[in-house]
């Protein structure tokens, strides 16, 4: 996995609106369409588009060489799991009409569960429900394995720490970098790296086989209309460690709905679970800073204070 600083191309609301009808167009002959800017992050940007064809969701890829692996992921993804993912529908690379890979996809109803207020304040009894609902989701991904640990399209690695720890150690040797220059705190290094000097104690324990994991499953990428949900935009999808997969129940406010809590208690866990969480956690956020150069402080902060607080047990 290339761990280095990523430049997007720029892309203002209003253009890739343009460009989203354009799209669908191509795609779908209709000349009467709208469209609708609908977020994005430091890499992507996405717009519904609605036409006489229907509705559907245009995301534009900012960098160069991601939008294979994106699509990639998410058709396997949608093929292996027992809730609805979004489809892809086509694939197009940029040329001189519109200058930025893109691809459509299948519009999901609905809104990410972080901003359905109707959910979040429902009675605890519902919150578990929808919590169990989506943890089952969950599992039915990753009870699809493989023979190696490593990339979708082609693991490799014998064990997992065989994949991990080169990756771990790279982020660490770049956060290095970064804090030398000045452009990330020293002490979010400092505490990386006593972690780093635990990784053998943290993943003693290998885990039983390589599953395919979301990579990226936290409130904001489960979609829930009626109690019904949905999961999208996985990221960096790999056959791996499932508890991967969890440290990102403990973040925003996914232990609202006892995601963590509940996948532990149904399917078990390892020896130094609570460790590995946050140590994944805290690798996983410097290596998107890393990637964008955006520290994000009430997400950095809290993971930096868990790492020191798993320290002191070690």
């Amino acid at each position: 996995m290339v761990i280095d600083r990523i430049i997007p191309a720029p892309l203002d609301k209003a253009a890739g609106k343009e460009y989203a009808k354009k799209v669908f167009n191509e795609v779908y002959g209709d000349g009467t369409v709208k469209s609708k800017y609908l977020g994005g992050g430091s890499f992507g940007k996405a717009y519904a588009v609605i036409g006489k064809g229907g509705e559907v969701v245009v995301k534009f890829m900012l960098c160069d060489g991601m939008i294979e692996t994106e699509t990639a992921d998410l058709s396997l993804i949608g093929e292996k799991l027992r809730v609805k993912c979004p489809k892809v529908l086509y694939v197009r690379k940029k040329d001189e009409h519109i200058p930025y890979d893109c691809y459509v996809m299948e519009k999901i109803e609905g809104k990410p569960l972080i901003f359905s207020v109707k959910h979040f304040f429902a009675p605890r009894k519902k919150r578990f429900e929808l919590g169990e609902k989506i943890v089952e989701g969950l599992r039915s991904l990753h009870e699809n394995t493989a023979d190696k640990f490593g990339q979708i399209e082609n693991p490799t690695c014998d064990k997992w720490t065989d994949y991990y720890r080169p990756f771990a150690e790279n982020v660490l040797s770049k956060a290095d970098s970064y804090a030398e220059k000045g452009e990330l705190d020293g002490h979010i290094v400092s505490v990386m790296k006593k972690f780093m000097e635990k990784f053998d104690v943290v993943f003693a324990e290998e885990p039983d086989k390589p599953r395919l994991i979301h990579g990226d499953l936290n409130v904001c990428n489960i979609m829930v209309k009626d109690g019904e949900i949905a999961f999208i935009d996985p990221l960096n999808s790999l056959y791996a460690d499932v508890e991967y997969d969890l440290f990102q129940f403990y973040n925003l406010t996914g232990k609202r709905f006892f995601l963590g809590k509940i996948y532990r208690q149904k399917y078990g866990e390892s020896a130094f679970c609570e460790a590995k969480l946050a140590f994944y956690g805290l690798w996983n956020e410097v290596f998107c800073f890393i990637k964008s150069g955006i520290v994000v402080p009430f997400i950095m902060n809290p993971l930096v204070k868990n790492a020191e607080k798993i320290l002191k047990i070690l």
